[in-house]
C-alpha cells in the first residue's frame, strides 16, 4: 500500500499556512496539472491532481485539519472524506468550482446542478395570431426565493450551519455494487439538497426550504409563423437553484387552434369552397376566405370538382425566411337538390344539347357495362 504524504507538503505550504493561503496553494497546482494545462505525462497529472484534492479537502476544512494535524492520516477514519481515485477531473472541479469561476473548467453536470428548475407552460393562438406574431400575457406560480430569509431557509437572526453529512459540498459520493465491481458516483445531498448548509432554526414563511410560491406575470413575444407544438425559452425565468444561483428555465409550448375554413400544411393554407354547374362551366369570380378577411378570385371556364386554384403569398410566413406560403383553394361543384321549374327547363334544353338521357327508364350503369362486355366477344 502507497503510503499517504503529508497534505502541508502537497500543497506546498507550512503548517500554519492560513485558509487563504492553502486555497491560493491548491487552485495554483490544480489548474496546473488539470489535464487541460499540461503537457507531460497524463498518468502523473491525474494523479497530482487527485492528491491536491485530497490535500486541498483537508486542510479547508476546520475541523479535518484539526484533526489531522493531531492524529495524522489515521485521525481521518470516518470523518466523510471522498474518494478521489475514483473521481474524474470534472467531479472534482465541480466541488470546488467558488475556486476556479471563470477558469472554463466547470463540467456540464455541475452548470446542471447550479441550474435551477425549468418550468413549463402553454398558450393557443390562432392562425391569425400566427400570421402577425403574437404578444401573450403569461401568469403562473413558481417557487422563488423566500423574501422573509432571503433564500437562507433560516429564521431572522440566525444563520444556516455547514451540513455535516456533505461537509457543505452540496453532493456526496454514492457507491452502489453492480457486475463489474463497486461504481462511485456524485449525487445532491440528502439532507441539505445541494445547499451546503442546514437551518437549525428554520424560517417560519418557508420552512426552512429558502423558497415560497409566488405569482409571476410576465409577457412574452410569440414570432410570426410559429407552428403547433413549437417551444418559445425564456431564459431565467423558471426557478432558483437550491444553491441560489442561475435560475432555469421558462419553456412556452404553443398551442394552434383550428381554423373553421382553413388548414395549415407547413406554411400554406388549404381550404375548400362550392361553386355553381354554371361557374363550373362558364368561369366566373368567387369569394374565398383569407386570414383576417376574404378576397375574390377567378374562376377558369371548365373547372372540374377537385380543381385546385392558388392565391399566390396568401399563407403563413416561414419562421426561417418570413416568405410567405400559398393559399391553395379546392373547389366543389354544388349540385342542387331542388330546382325552380325555370332551372329544370333550361336544364332539359341543355341535356338536350348534349343528346344525354337524361329520363328515369335510362339504362344503368351496370347495363351499359354488360353491354360493353358482350361487344367485346
Amino acid at each position: 500500500m502507497v503510503e499517504k504524504r503529508d497534505y502541508y507538503e502537497v500543497l506546498g505550504v507550512d503548517r500554519g499556512a492560513s485558509a487563504g493561503d492553502i486555497k491560493t496553494a491548491y487552485r495554483k497546482g490544480a489548474l496546473k496539472y488539470h489535464p487541460d494545462n499540461y503537457k507531460g505525462n497524463k498518468s502523473t497529472a491525474e494523479a497530482k491532481f487527485k492528491e491536491l484534492a485530497e490535500a486541498y479537502e483537508v486542510l479547508s476544512d476546520t475541523d479535518k485539519r484539526d484533526r489531522y494535524d493531531r492524529w495524522g492520516h489515521e485521525g481521518l477514519r470516518g470523518s466523510g472524506m471522498h474518494d478521489f481515485s475514483s473521481m474524474g477531473f470534472g467531479d472534482i472541479f465541480s466541488m470546488f468550482d467558488d475556486i476556479f469561476g471563470g477558469m472554463g473548467f466547470a463540467t456540464r453536470s455541475r452548470r446542471a446542478a447550479d441550474m435551477g428548475r425549468d418550468l413549463q407552460t402553454e398558450v393557443e393562438l390562432t392562425l391569425e395570431q400566427v400570421l402577425t406574431g403574437a404578444e401573450q400575457t403569461l401568469e403562473f406560480e413558481r417557487l422563488d426565493i423566500c423574501e422573509e430569509c432571503s433564500g437562507s431557509g433560516a429564521a431572522a437572526g440566525t444563520k444556516p450551519q455547514r451540513c455535516t453529512t456533505c461537509g457543505g459540498y452540496g453532493q456526496v459520493q454514492q457507491q452502489t455494487r453492480g457486475l463489474l465491481g463497486m461504481s462511485v458516483r456524485i449525487v445532491t445531498c440528502p439532507d441539505c439538497r445541494g445547499r451546503g448548509n442546514i437551518a437549525k432554526d428554520p424560517c417560519r414563511k418557508c420552512d426552512g426550504t429558502g423558497r415560497a410560491k409566488k405569482k409571476r406575470v410576465l409577457s412574452v413575444h410569440i414570432p410570426p409563423g410559429i407552428r403547433d407544438g413549437q417551444v418559445v425559452r425564456i431564459a431565467g425565468e423558471g426557478e432558483p437553484a437550491p444553491a441560489g444561483t442561475d435560475r432555469g428555465d421558462l419553456h412556452v409550448y404553443v398551442r394552434v387552434a383550428e381554423h373553421p375554413l382553413l388548414v395549415r400544411r407547413d406554411d400554406d393554407l388549404l381550404c375548400q369552397v362550392p361553386i355553381t354547374i354554371s361557374q363550373a362551366c362558364l368561369g366566373g369570380r368567387i369569394e374565398v376566405p383569407i386570414l383576417g378577411g376574404s378576397e375574390e378570385m377567378d374562376v377558369p371556364a371548365g373547372t372540374q370538382t377537385g380543381n385546385v386554384l392558388t392565391l399566390k403569398k396568401r399563407g403563413l410566413p416561414s419562421p426561417r425566411t418570413a416568405r410567405r406560403g400559398d393559399l391553395h383553394v379546392q373547389v366543389f361543384i354544388d349540385v342542387p337538390k331542388k330546382l325552380t321549374a325555370k332551372q329544370r327547363e333550361l336544364m332539359q334544353k341543355f341535356a338536350r344539347t348534349e343528346e344525354a338521357n337524361v329520363t328515369p327508364n335510362r339504362r344503368s350503369f351496370f347495363d351499359k357495362l354488360k353491354r360493353y362486355f358482350n361487344t367485346k366477344d
